[in-house]
């Protein structure tokens, strides 16, 4: 019973402390965007996979014994698609982007875009089957196509650490929390995310790039934590993160090395990790009993400070996505 009334003041002190940081009433109810890309309806009919049912494995095999003709045609023809479709090449997928997207984001390498909802989309810096590291920022709540300036910022930043030679993926792929409302204490978007996050991983494979090293930021880490046993992955990386839905390493049921940074000055400290009554997200990944690696963060700032140059945090996430760190 004591243990029960311990819980019970912890979730009531972690909805205080959350409405008390950023403000309770900011949050609202978001419906995550799940489902196939948009034109996927026109795309079956042709006769074409469906983009549900097919695995990326077995969609980048569709078109690696497509002629280069009937590739472009469908390019022309099933944009939003093509562009969408975990398995294609990437160089088609950014141009098929490109066409759909007309002049916006013109110029930069576009791995996918969704208009529903507040807007979906991935930013690709580097070159993703031919560079030797690959890593993927997985931002937290706020970020989504109309607001991608913290999350370009996290792999501009981490690019330029690995001197351009890991290619880094800005997903903002999922639903994300706006504020810091019940979405951001429960664990509903990130569960969506998480399979979209999976078939990214999915996706890189297939084509033969690197299995990535995933960088997850506050309630990215939950999206982490619970698409974890399904990820080819070889880091999964998480920083100023409120839990993972897992009470240690080993329940996360990875294979990747698992990694944890807080500053001593981020506010999600003062969130207490508990799970009570599907709120908050458990244990803490820094806690040396969850069993991640430590990542040294002692002079980062705040909550969003872990890339800022010239930090520990910075200069170890960028060894790890290079594989300099045993």
């Amino acid at each position: 019973m004591r243990r029960y009334t311990r819980t019970l003041v912890a979730s009531a002190l972690a909805v205080t402390v959350v409405a008390g940081t950023a403000g309770w009433a900011s949050g609202s109810a978001q419906r995550a965007v799940t489902g196939p890309p948009v034109g996927a309806e026109a795309w079956i009919a042709d006769g074409l996979p469906d983009p549900e049912r097919t695995s990326p494995s077995d969609i980048a095999a569709f078109f690696r014994d497509m002629e280069p003709a009937r590739q472009r045609e469908l390019l022309r023809t099933h944009p939003s698609v093509v562009g969408n479709l975990d398995g294609v090449p990437p160089e088609l997928r950014y141009e098929a982007n490109a066409r759909t997207l007309g002049g916006r984001y013109a110029g930069q390498q576009v791995l996918a875009v969704d208009p529903r909802g507040r807007g979906q989309i991935a930013l690709v810096s580097g070159d993703l089957t031919s560079a030797e590291h690959v890593a993927v920022v997985v931002p937290g709540s706020d970020i989504d196509a109309g607001n991608l300036r913290p999350l370009t910022d996290m792999a501009d930043a981490l690019r330029r650490a690995t001197d351009g030679r890991t290619a880094v993926i800005a997903w903002a792929g999922y639903t994300t929390p706006v504020g810091a409302g019940v979405d951001a204490a429960t664990g509903y978007l990130a569960e969506a995310g998480a399979g979209r996050l999976t078939r990214l991983t999915d996706g890189l494979a297939a084509v033969g790039a690197p299995a990535p090293s995933l960088f997850c930021h506050s309630y990215g880490s939950v999206v982490c934590g619970l698409a974890a046993h399904g990820l080819k992955a070889k880091d999964l990386v998480v920083f100023g993160s409120p839990g993972m839905r897992a009470a240690n390493v080993g329940a996360l049921g990875t294979s990747a090395r698992v990694w944890a940074a807080k500053d001593p000055s981020d506010w999600i400290d003062r969130v207490p990790n508990v799970s009570f009554a599907g709120l908050g997200h458990g244990e803490d990944p820094t806690d040396a009993a969850f069993g991640a690696r430590r990542v040294p963060a002692d002079d980062a700032r705040g909550h969003d400070g872990y890339f800022a140059p010239g930090t520990q945090s910075l200069r170890t996430f960028a060894a790890i996505a290079q594989g300099d760190v045993r």
